[in-house]
């Protein structure tokens, strides 16, 4: 019975946001700078999933790379 009991304590809940990360050099950076943002108010976090891969196109020609993603971090139920 106590294997059961350490199964049920250790077992984590994950929770999942959407993000958006943008950057004006590539998808790759778009998504780092999503992830470091959330970095900053968010801990443990897991795993990013890319959704989405888009380009905005400036008034002035420039393309934005956007890079819409799911982020999973632990969910500490504080």
């Amino acid at each position: 019975m106590a294997k059961k009991e350490s199964k049920a304590k250790s077992a984590s809940v994950y929770k999942v946001i959407e993000l958006v990360g943008i950057s004006e050099t590539s998808w790759a950076d778009a998504a780092k700078n999503a992830i470091a943002s959330a970095s900053k108010t968010l801990r443990d976090l897991r795993v990013a999933e890319v959704t989405k891969l888009d380009v905005k196109i400036g008034k002035g020609g420039e393309l934005i790379y956007r890079a819409k993603m799911s982020l999973s971090f632990k969910y500490h139920g504080e």
